[in-house]
């Protein structure tokens, strides 16, 4: 990846210039990952920049990926204005000319006046995307089926000491790295293992041990139900949605945080979207410092930008429930982290699919 520099008062300007001239008779569809999650959007973003501009959001749901994107732009008929992807699919969006790209000079400073790409955590901002959250798969259980729950990641893959039904993504994508942690991988090396035919190797044999044991999910709305019903004993899960369900919903559940993979999700715009400029303005409005604050008082995910972090409070509707210690870079839970290698992925990600499907057929 490689970095703009240049940040000008003027491209801002004569961006909101561009904006308020069209903004109050269209609308701009935002594509993200639904439930909880785009609520908080919806909260934070969507609301504050419709009564600022005047334009409506139109927002829809998926599960991830650029083939719908890619689709869109290959028909030439283009209907997403904004996509919130994870940071592996942001890079590859961009090399494959699916993603416009996005001048870091149209981002506002933080308050004190820092530039924003000194605000943004390094190596964030890429050529066509501009990250908002950082967040977690980890997994959880149900306290009150299980009082003495599991501790760490070997734990999810012992059945025998915890029988039951565990739910998974249905992706390689932090399986395989939740997998070499249980085999006694370090955090650190997990890529360095993965890069390797006898790594990947390893990393199957473990999820071969609870093949049988697994419910798959696809949208990430599935693993907080898949607990709430007693299909599965315990589910990896995107850290806010197992929050959403314990602050907003009372449920007895419990993250562990042991082996957590964090990412980056950012807004990228498709290639050939009408809306650019109102597009632009909306990724500039929706990653300012107070923005991303604002969304982590709905959902634990860490702002993307460092201004942010003093600005975090309280859940919004209780606000005895402190937002800080609940997010995935809270020290406490960073211990074990793995960080998702996004190039990795970015590289091996079409290899890992046609492997993970041939491996769920058998």
């Amino acid at each position: 990846m490689t970095f703009k520099k240049s940040m000008t008062l003027a491209s801002a300007a004569v961006l909101s210039l561009a904006v308020a001239s069209a903004a109050s008779a269209e609308s701009l569809t935002v594509v993200s990952w639904g439930g909880a999650y785009t609520k908080s959007q919806v909260e934070a973003y969507h609301k504050p920049w419709t009564k600022k501009t005047g334009a409506s959001v139109v927002s829809e749901d998926y599960n991830g990926g650029i083939a719908e994107i890619k689709a869109q732009v290959e028909a030439g008929n283009v209907t997403w204005d904004v996509v919130d992807v994870e940071l592996s699919d942001a890079v590859r969006a961009c090399d494959e000319g699916l993603a416009e790209e996005i001048d870091p000079a149209i981002l506002p400073a933080a308050p004190d006046g820092t530039p924003a790409m000194s605000d943004f955590i390094e190596g964030s901002v890429t050529d066509c995307a501009i990250p908002s959250i950082v967040w977690s798969t980890i997994y959880a259980y149900d306290s009150s089926v299980m009082s003495n729950g599991p501790k760490t990641i070997s734990d999810f893959f012992d059945t025998a000491k915890f029988p039951g039904k565990r739910g998974m993504r249905k992706s390689p994508k932090a399986n395989l790295e939740m997998a070499l942690a249980a085999d006694g991988v370090a955090p650190g090396d997990i890529y360095d293992v993965l890069s390797t035919d006898a790594g990947v190797d390893r990393a199957f044999a473990k999820l071969d041990t609870i093949k049988d044991d697994v419910i798959w999910w696809e949208a990430g709305a599935q693993p907080p139900q898949l607990l709430a019903d007693g299909e599965v004993v315990m589910t990896t899960a995107y850290n806010g949605r197992i929050f959403n369900a314990v602050a907003s919903e009372d449920k007895p559940f419990e993250i562990v945080w042991d082996a957590q993979v964090y990412d980056l999700d950012l807004f990228i715009i498709p290639k050939g979207t009408k809306n650019k400029q109102l597009a632009l303005d909306f990724i500039a409005f929706s990653t300012d410092t107070q923005r991303l604050a604002d969304q982590a008082s709905y959902i634990s995910y860490g702002p993307a930008r460092k201004s942010s972090a003093p600005l975090v409070g309280s859940f919004h509707s209780k606000p005895s429930l402190a937002m800080g210690p609940q997010m995935p870079t809270a020290p406490n839970n960073f211990k074990t982290a793995i960080q998702n290698d996004f190039e990795w992925w970015a590289d091996n990600q079409d290899e890992m699919n046609e492997r993970f499907n041939a491996w769920l057929a058998n």
